[in-house]
């Protein structure tokens, strides 16, 4: 199951599932970057706070390979391999555009993703040693005895509240259950209800989740903070030797059964990989998502 958390962008995390058709307008003649222009382009582009997108990610990859290396020269990854396959084909889109057309192109697109947009070139290198805002994916903290990790997200919230949904589209990927979620599911909330989410892909609001006990309480977002941090503290000053003893003694008997619903689990899920059916239904919801 995948989860909607956030953390500030970085250049380097590139998620992709669906293969967006590059579409660049190389009709400028007038400008050339020069390299001093595309290393403070780098710079800037390290300092967005904003996820500008997948598809501008992927431009943004295109245009720096064709800037460093020229005309995209490695093989054709698999089509099992979303990510490196739509990274390629950004790339391979650019064809024979020239080196400095293409550090063009990509000043003038970092550029217009600032926010005052500034142009790249007024923009200072960072210092060698300077630690970048947000270049930290994740962000620990700990007082009162409690420890927080959050990931580091500027727009959205690390929350569960009633507004948030629990849906497990195993079946409309031509995939099959993961995460020990087969043996987990059918435990907490019986077979007929674990099957509902399961094979069909029933999508549970917060509060039927909660119903069913895949979630203890559910929070109207105004209050989510003061109800969750009101037991967090309460639970700090637990002894925590005692927590940890009651919790090991709970999971223990569970841990090798979970082992082996896990392996099992892996096995089926990398022959359904391989299969004709997860391969159309997979290219399906990438058809899907790219109308979108």
């Amino acid at each position: 199951m995948a989860g909607r958390l956030t953390r500030r962008w970085s250049p380097s995390l590139l998620q992709v599932l669906r293969f967006p058709v590059v579409q660049l307008h190389m009709s400028r003649t007038a400008m050339r970057a020069s390299e001093k222009d595309f290393e403070n382009a780098r710079n800037q582009l390290k300092l967005l706070t904003k996820d500008p997108g997948n598809e501008v990610k992927l431009k943004l990859y295109a245009l720096y390979k064709q800037a460093t290396e020229g005309p995209c020269n490695t093989p054709k990854p698999s089509m099992l391999d979303f990510i490196n396959k739509a990274k390629w084909d950004a790339w391979n889109a650019l064809g024979s555009l020239p080196k400095e057309t293409a550090r063009q192109n990509y000043v003038d697109l970092v550029s217009s993703l600032s926010p005052s947009s500034e142009s790249s070139s007024q923009v200072k290198p960072a210092a060698a040693n300077e630690k970048q805002p947000g270049s930290e994916n994740i962000i620990v903290t700990s007082q009162d005895g409690i420890t927080k990790i959050m990931f580091n997200r500027p727009t959205k919230k690390n929350a569960i509240t009633t507004s948030a949904t629990f849906h497990t589209p195993f079946s409309e990927l031509g995939q099959s259950p993961e995460g020990c979620a087969s043996y987990t599911f059918p435990k907490i909330m019986g077979p007929a209800k674990a099957a509902e989410m399961l094979i069909f892909g029933k999508k549970l609001t917060a509060g039927e989740a909660c119903a069913r006990g895949l979630v203890t309480e559910v929070f109207p977002e105004s209050t989510f903070q003061k109800e969750v941090w009101t037991r967090l503290k309460a639970y700090a000053k637990l002894p925590t030797n005692s927590l940890r003893i009651s919790k090991e003694l709970i999971r223990s008997n569970e841990k090798e059964k979970l082992h082996a619903v896990n392996a099992e689990e892996s096995t089926v899920l990398q022959g359904r990989w391989l299969s004709e059916e997860c391969m159309n239904a997979l290219m399906n919801f990438v058809s899907r998502k790219s109308k979108l």
